[in-house]
């Protein structure tokens, strides 16, 4: 490993659902490195508010609004990605959502569908786009690409009542493994993000809780939840050339949790 393994200069990342937690915290730590970025997310001001902060890193940078539950959107929002920074290096598959009903009973086929959707779809959608430009490169002798998706401790736990979220993770996680396999003879990296309980808007609900707050807290052995932050060191290595032989695993950021 050279002392420039981590100079991401040169290199283009892509981060869906990058304008804000865990996605823009990886996001910045790239642009920090060199990266230029591309994020993608459906809502519009905060888009615009996470570029600003990336685009202070004297990279290039854009936002682009995009579903990625939308096929057509998530091919469209890549081509332009491509007309716009020449290449895509790395992509790390962040969009998501969450739900929770009081019991499997009542989670309806609609929320079913959106939580597949979105978690699940949305990764296979990107993930395919952005490998045909992968391949292409690697045929034109330009080798090598990252794959990075956002899982969660919910798809490894029992996560009652959060079944259709778990599911999603599950199958995102098999999915992620078998591109490790598939994909690893042109040089291109398949890996899994596994947060444990991190301050985000996803969790701002869970953090006004004072009662599970507090429970969950004697639980993390680092005695703090994670912030978007302690994701960017991850993500700068996982985009660099240092992780080339690195692949098909999962990182379990959780300051413990899982241990205790």
């Amino acid at each position: 490993m050279s002392e420039t393994s981590f100079d991401l200069r040169g290199k283009v990342a892509l981060v869906t659902g990058g304008n804000g937690g865990i996605g823009l915290g990886m996001a910045d730590a790239m642009a920090r490195a060199g990266a230029d970025i591309c994020i993608w997310g459906t809502n519009a001001a905060k888009n615009a508010t996470a570029l600003k902060t990336l685009s202070g890193h004297g990279v290039k940078t854009m936002a682009l609004q995009c579903d990625v539950s939308s096929k057509a959107e998530v091919d469209a929002s890549f081509a332009e990605t491509l007309q716009s920074l020449g290449r895509v290096d790395g992509v790390f598959a962040n969009a998501g959502m969450s739900g929770r009903e009081n019991s499997f009973l009542e989670i309806t086929e609609e929320k079913w569908r959106r939580m597949l959707g979105v978690n699940l779809d949305g990764v296979f959608f990107t993930y395919q786009a952005a490998l045909r430009h992968m391949l292409e490169r690697a045929e034109n002798g330009d080798p090598g690409g990252r794959l990075i998706a956002t899982s969660s401790m919910a798809s490894i736990s029992g996560a009652a009542r959060n079944e259709h979220y778990a599911a999603t993770k599950g199958g995102l996680n098999a999915m992620s493994y078998a591109l490790a396999v598939e994909f690893g003879r042109y040089g291109i990296t398949s890996n899994i993000i596994q947060p444990g309980w991190i301050a985000t808007d996803m969790t701002e609900g869970l953090m006004a809780n004072e009662k599970f707050a507090a429970n969950a807290g004697k639980r993390i052995p680092l005695r703090r939840w994670g912030q978007p932050s302690d994701f960017g060191g991850l993500a700068v290595y996982l985009l660099s050339d240092a992780s080339a032989y690195h692949t098909g695993q999962d990182f379990l950021i959780d300051g413990g949790y899982w241990r205790f």
